[in-house]
């Protein structure tokens, strides 16, 4: 969680944000807005942890590989895909079969 205490420009930097979400996905949450929207940073942070699908871009919550990557490791995070990603079978087979 340190990353919620460095520098805005640190917050934006690549190398730093994507070392922190694959230590603890959920320092997601403080990154830069744009790399929330970095499919590669959002990517390793719903693989450490599937909530941190919460703190992801509206436009990566519509991304099927994410979804699927979250779903798959915490079911629930069904709830925070968009409304497209909600009605894809695969998709939320995905997330039945993690959590019923």
């Amino acid at each position: 969680m340190a990353l919620k205490y460095a520098s805005e420009e640190l917050k934006n930097d690549k190398e730093v944000v994507l070392a922190a979400v694959k230590n603890d996905g959920w320092t997601l949450q403080y990154a830069s807005e744009s790399l929330k929207n970095d499919k590669e940073v959002v990517l390793a942070a719903v693989k450490n942890d599937g909530w941190t699908l919460q703190y992801a871009s509206e436009s990566l919550k519509n991304d099927k590989e994410v979804v699927l990557a979250a779903v798959k490791n915490v079911g629930w995070t069904l709830q925070f895909a968009s409304e497209s990603l909600r009605n894809d079978k695969e998709v939320v087979l995905a997330a039945i079969k993690n959590y019923g």
